[in-house]
């Protein structure tokens, strides 16, 4: 992490749009110099999955000492930020309400000003991160940027550092909710994601013809038909008996093959819509950003198309309060700041 300049222009992110407590202070919507992240992981997997009253209730015995481990551990005082920025939507709406209710009462104590940050556009900022792989800016604009994360599979076309075009979305289940449910039906365990991506490394992904699912002509993605397929094949491998465990092989090859599909549309979608908006720079963000394989076959396809990819590194395409922070910075260079009346949401309106 780096220390603070007196010139720099400091900006505190708090992320509580889930299941992930975290701040972080960035400085002149770069250079990371503190990420904090208390991670609910271990408890979720107790139930298979994210429980929204108990992330709630977390966020709110950890969140005011992750923000003050995050301005310790930059040795940044209130009185050297120039914002702080919060993500406000969409999310978890318990979850959202004490991220924003505890950034409003910072910015009531402090003066500090306030600024609200769409969850969505925040991981895009991720990009901009100058420990990323290849950082974005402005020079690479208009780019296109995958966004592929447990609730949402975008594709946006990025004209400015705050201003998205969306070209295509998921229809149903986004790309982390099927790797999540593909999980459970495997019995893979919680977070669904890297648990299938390892699961997938001593399997075939050419042992099982699951689908790739195309939604018309269009960028739009869905994912329930291909989680159906898994579902049904393992049905057909149990036969009789619905308990009937599979052998570890098998399960690999589940998962592999699974794995494949759903990269496969991803990345088919994705160049799409990069010849559609015939851009130069790809970048990807969202948590399922982090699969290797994903990352693989955009950087196999980028490179025979002349494209750049660009990647944050895989703890900053969770979720995470740098990218918060790094949003944050942009909108309070552009617009006035938010005040106490700063709302949340829970989905983005269509």
């Amino acid at each position: 992490m780096n220390s603070p300049r007196k010139s720099d222009q400091l900006v505190l992110g708090i992320e509580t749009s889930c299941d992930e407590t975290a701040a972080a202070v960035v400085r002149n919507g770069r250079d990371i110099i503190s990420s904090i992240i208390a991670s609910q992981d271990q408890i979720h997997a107790l139930f298979g999955g994210v429980v929204p009253e108990i992330a709630s209730r977390k966020h709110t015995e950890l969140l005011t000492m992750v923000v003050q481990r995050a301005l310790d551990a930059g040795g940044v005082s209130w009185e050297d930020l120039a914002g702080i920025a919060v993500t406000n939507g969409p999310g978890l709406i318990g979850s959202l309400l004490v991220g924003v209710s505890a950034a409003k009462a910072y910015h009531a104590a402090t003066g500090v000003p306030l600024v609200g940050v769409n969850h969505l556009q925040a991981h895009v900022a991720a990009n901009f991160a100058a420990v990323c792989d290849k950082p974005l800016s402005a020079e690479h604009l208009p780019a296109v940027c995958l966004i592929a994360s447990g609730g949402h599979s975008d594709l946006v076309r990025i004209s400015h550092a705050t201003d998205y075009e969306l070209l295509g979305a998921t229809r149903d289940d986004a790309a982390g909710e099927a790797f999540d449910k593909a999980a459970r039906v495997l019995k893979l365990g919680y977070p669904g994601g890297p648990a299938v991506a390892a699961a997938a490394e001593a399997g075939s992904p050419e042992a099982f013809d699951f689908p790739r699912p195309k939604v018309g002509a269009s960028l739009d993605f869905s994912f329930s038909g291909l989680k159906t397929a898994l579902i049904r094949q393992v049905e057909q491998l149990q036969g009789d008996d619905d308990e009937a465990a599979l052998d570890d092989h098998t399960v690999a090859d589940l998962a592999a093959s699974f794995q494949a599909a759903v990269v496969d549309t991803l990345v088919r979608n994705t160049m799409a819509a990069v010849a559609q908006v015939a851009a130069k720079h790809l970048a990807i963000a969202g948590g399922v950003a982090a699969n290797q394989l994903l990352r693989e076959k955009l950087e196999q396809k980028c490179a025979r198309a002349g494209v750049m990819l660009h990647r944050p590194p895989p703890e900053l395409c969770t979720d995470n309060a740098v990218m918060v922070a790094i949003g944050g910075h942009f909108l309070l260079a552009e617009r006035e700041p938010d005040n106490l009346d700063l709302d949340v949401f829970s989905a983005m309106p269509r």
